[in-house]
């Protein structure tokens, strides 16, 4: 059977994404003019006009991070259906967690709709900067689970992840050449994006010369401090094939994770059997191409959570890019740089330039360009790609991993 045979007829399929929104991404306080509502709900119009809806379409509301907007606010359903004026809303619900549920919520919209629960289903994430995220963890009070790590210095995201990423160099012989890849080949593509934060040329030297943020990693290592929002409308695919957009498919989705990863990095309690040095993925990826009835082969443009370059690197390895531990050579061969055209043994790696060089909105930027990589409008676009990944952030359960592919 070719490749276009199988995946017309594989995965899911029942459901598709039909609009995507943004406002502009802003630099840390530009948007402090702003509410989180007038932001979130500029992206869901945005969304709707993108799908040819009326905001009165929406009847649910698909959130991760429980909700949070970034991580000082929160998003009210009820506040969303009196500010823009949604008729009946039958269907709210957010993933537990943080940013490693972006792409399960399309999963949680899937579930609304094919239960009948709802018909038209926004997933939204906004994000204002109003606490700093390098020392959340140090900001927070004291309990007995923070004792483990607050008494260590690991004030931040940044102070954990470089435990992790020491481990996998020490295990695997992993440099800091492979980090300083991913940081350059993401900027790359991010030069020709007008929406983009950060276009100018990332080098070699500016990467070895920037200030150490936690040792290994340094200010290239970690995403931007970036605000904004984004909206994405999900409904059947039989009523989306009679809207606006070329409809893009879920082929494949899952959320959770094993008790190994637990709270992940602000925890360490994974045992040294290969969990530790790595982003928690493994299970998800399983699930996801085993419904998705593909392998990492298959998968023409990946959309990488990239809060930190280290967790590319080892969820490349837990999708089956490349072997446990080979997560290093795999990227200083040139296996990720953006290509028009897909070449065995390579993929597209966050071609819209990632949460490193385009905005940071926790996640849901991925699958924005995930949608128009299937819809064939992306900037960077791959060549007749049919399955892109998306991934949500390596954090506290759940983690979670969604496959969109192209209609026919």
């Amino acid at each position: 059977m070719s490749k276009n045979v199988r995946l017309k007829h594989s995965g899911l399929r029942d459901t598709a994404i039909v609009g995507v929104g943004a406002t502009p991404y802003y630099k840390r306080g530009e948007s402090a003019d702003r509410s989180i509502n007038q932001l979130a709900g500029e992206a869901i119009l945005a969304a709707c006009a993108d799908a040819g809806l009326s905001v009165r379409d929406v009847d649910g509301l698909a959130f991760y991070s429980l909700a949070r907007a970034g991580y000082a606010d929160q998003m009210e359903a009820g506040e969303f259906v009196e500010t823009l004026g949604i008729r009946e809303l039958r269907f709210s619900a957010a993933l537990t967690g943080g940013g490693g549920g972006s792409a399960g919520a399309i999963g949680l919209a899937r579930a609304a709709i094919v239960a009948g629960d709802a018909s038209i289903v926004v997933t939204v994430m906004a994000l204002q900067q109003r606490t700093r995220l390098g020392t959340v963890f140090a900001a927070k009070a004291s309990t007995p689970l923070a004792s483990f790590v607050q008494p260590s210095g690991l004030a931040g995201p940044g102070h954990l992840m470089s435990l992790l990423t020491r481990r996998h160099m020490h295990q695997y012989g992993t440099t800091r050449d492979a980090f300083a890849e991913i940081a350059m080949s993401t900027r790359a593509n991010a030069l020709n994006r007008p929406k983009a934060r950060y276009r100018e040329p990332l080098t070699h030297d500016q990467y070895f010369g920037a200030r150490m943020l936690a040792d290994p990693l340094c200010l290239y290592d970690f995403c931007m401090e970036s605000e904004g929002a984004v909206a994405v409308v999900t409904t059947s695919i039989e009523r989306a094939r009679d809207l606006r957009q070329k409809p893009v498919p879920v082929v494949s989705v899952a959320h959770g994770g094993t008790r190994e990863w637990g709270r992940a990095f602000s925890w360490f309690g994974m045992p040294d059997d290969g969990t530790f040095a790595s982003s928690g993925h493994k299970s998800i990826a399983q699930r996801l191409y085993q419904r998705a009835g593909v392998t990492a082969e298959d998968i023409d443009v990946a959309l990488i959570y990239d809060h930190f370059t280290p967790m590319v690197l080892m969820q490349l390895e837990d999708y089956g890019f490349c072997a446990k531990g080979e997560g290093g050579p795999y990227v200083l061969s040139g296996a990720i740089r953006h290509s028009p055209e897909r070449k065995p043994g390579r993929v597209s790696v966050n071609p819209h330039g990632g949460q490193l060089s385009e905005a940071y909105i926790i996640g849901a930027t991925h699958i924005v360009e995930g949608v128009e990589q299937m819809r064939g409008t992306a900037i960077n676009q791959v060549t007749d790609a049919e399955l892109a990944l998306v991934t949500g952030g390596p954090a506290a359960l759940p983690v979670s991993g969604l496959i969109l592919g192209r209609d026919r």
